[in-house]
């Protein structure tokens, strides 16, 4: 077989070529855009204030229209066709989907809740706690779409079993996200009505994906895959950047007060979130390893449970509970740890390349 993994230890491309300017510096950009958007707040309080009348059945158009911008390009991407070849290797998929879905979800709530509600509960007030705990508990429930194809990139992964990985948690998002978050709000004493959760999933999940899948196909029939992949793909991507700064200005615009008034909640907020990433991580690389699943499929498996679908998060949370809620406020800071956090992960799933078994691709 030819090996063209790199020496154990090695990092595997450059982590720096691997990712575009954007990705690189996403903290940094998050970081950016809590500034303006509290600086918008504080000295052009107009400019939140116009933007909020423009509602409809609770839900902020402007702030819509952004949040579909940065989904409709990561739905766009997935191809559900491919599904078909994971029967070469199916213990990587039962590991992913069992991880994001039996475990994740439930884990997050526990850490979330043992520090927000019990050992910081001298420094949150309650009200506040249970709407950052809303908050953990929307990131625990959505698994990493976009970013992961990044991760998976950066530890030489298998971008056939990846997609697949990917399409599968996507499907499963449609019928499980909706239940998980009811029922773990529920359990937190958060009430939020069925009816708007599911406008959440039709609006953030079923929309998109649809209209991503139909743009793939009619596309890929009109111009080729290859133009889709090296001319469309590459157009449309910078739309989700951009859409995500620009709502998280807007949503810093009107927490500014908030975190002006308790700038250490952030601090708070990121102990949890940074403390299940690892966890969940070590978890499906544990398993991953025990099971002898090739590094090529275990690595983006496990960075797809430790990272989350933020974008989805940040919408659902601003939907349930408005821009100014503690809820948006957490999953923003999940924004903010994620991607230092990954790449200290994807260092680790390199160097440990040389305890798994001989990459495999699904054509093997």
């Amino acid at each position: 077989m030819n090996d063209t993994q790199p020496r154990p230890g090695d990092d595997a491309p450059d982590i720096k070529e691997g990712m575009g300017l954007f990705e690189r510096y996403l903290s940094l950009w998050v970081a950016i855009a809590i500034v303006i958007g509290i600086a918008i707040g504080q000295f052009l309080p107009l400019v939140p204030e116009t933007l909020a009348r423009f509602e409809y059945a609770n839900v902020s158009i402007p702030v819509a229209i952004l949040i579909w911008a940065m989904i409709f390009p990561m739905m766009v991407q997935i191809d559900f066709s491919a599904i078909v070849g994971v029967r070469r290797q199916p213990k990587g998929l039962v590991v992913t989907t069992t991880v994001n879905w039996l475990i994740k979800p439930f884990s997050m709530f526990l850490i979330a809740y043992l520090f927000l509600i019990v050992l910081f509960k001298p420094f949150i007030p309650e009200d506040l706690a249970r709407e950052y705990l809303a908050g953990a508990i929307l990131l625990g429930a959505a698994p990493c779409t976009a970013m992961v194809f990044v991760w998976s990139y950066l530890t030489r992964g298998d971008a056939a079993y990846t997609l697949v990985q990917v399409a599968v948690n996507d499907l499963i998002m449609l019928f499980a996200f909706a239940p998980i978050v009811i029922f773990l709000l529920g359990i937190s004493d958060i009430t939020v009505p069925w009816d708007t959760v599911a406008l959440s999933v039709l609006l953030y999940i079923v929309i998109p994906l649809a209209a991503g899948y139909a743009t793939r196909v009619w596309l890929i029939r009109r111009r080729g895959i290859e133009w889709f992949d090296n001319v469309f793909m590459k157009r449309i991507g910078p739309v989700t950047s951009i859409g995500l700064i620009i709502t998280l200005v807007l949503l810093f615009a009107f927490q500014g007060e908030v975190i002006l008034n308790n700038p250490y909640h952030i601090v708070l907020i990121a102990i949890p979130l940074i403390i299940q990433t690892v966890l969940i991580f070590f978890i499906a690389y544990g398993w991953a390893r025990a099971w002898r699943i090739p590094h090529n499929i275990a690595a983006p498996g496990a960075l797809i449970g430790a990272s989350n679908f933020f974008e989805l998060a940040v919408a659902a949370a601003i939907a349930l509970f408005g821009l100014q809620s503690g809820a948006a406020l957490a999953t923003v800071v999940g924004v903010l740890v994620e991607v230092p956090l990954m790449l200290w992960l994807v260092r680790i799933a390199n160097r440990t390349r040389r305890h798994f078994p001989p990459t495999v691709g699904l054509k093997a």
